[in-house]
């Protein structure tokens, strides 16, 4: 029995090499949709698999994660090769000074213990400081406590004649039988 050679299919070149041609053919200047990107490969390499939407998603969706390709406004494009990196959520770090001498990253306890009292300012090469509010030093001695000045219970009314804030709550007063007397 003589077989005969049964014609194939061309065989298909990988989905991110069929996207980046037709992303390359299309060339608009604000990218090409997923549709156009579909409707070009389709129309280019003919015979497709059954689930070539689905492909298409998922390699776009992959080059996009890698870089190879920018999603601006449902269009993907490749990036431009002149912008600036993509920055994270956040605050950016600052700029170090390449000048400015290397600090230890841990200083001793008792290092920062004496330089707690002298708080750096800014423009001088001392160590800088931590974030949030100084410790207390324990060796300091306790500071005086505020005298209590007389304060009269009843503050001088304003222009108005009223006291100031809001109004104290008042009970209503309960007759003989404990019902509330208007």
């Amino acid at each position: 029995m003589a077989t005969e050679p049964v014609s194939k299919p061309p065989s298909l070149p990988p989905y991110p090499e069929m996207i980046m041609g037709a992303i390359d053919a299309l060339k608009e200047k604000e990218g090409s949709n997923k549709s156009s990107i579909g409707r070009h490969i389709e129309s280019t390499y003919g015979d497709l698999p059954a689930g070539h939407q689905n492909s298409l998603t998922e390699h776009l969706n992959k080059l996009k994660e890698d870089g190879e390709l920018v999603l601006v406004k449902n269009n993907y494009m490749r990036p431009d090769p002149n912008a600036p990196p993509k920055r994270g959520r956040g605050r950016p770090p600052k700029a170090k000074d390449p000048n400015a001498p290397e600090t230890p990253v841990a200083a001793p306890a008792a290092a920062a213990a004496t330089d707690a009292t002298a708080a750096p300012t800014a423009g001088t090469d001392g160590p800088s400081r931590g974030r949030g509010r100084p410790r207390k030093d324990p060796n300091a001695p306790p500071s005086a406590k505020k005298a209590k000045t007389d304060k009269p219970k009843d503050p001088t009314p304003s222009k108005s004649g009223r006291p100031r804030g809001r109004p104290r709550k008042v009970q209503p007063e309960l007759a003989q039988n404990g019902v509330e007397a208007n």
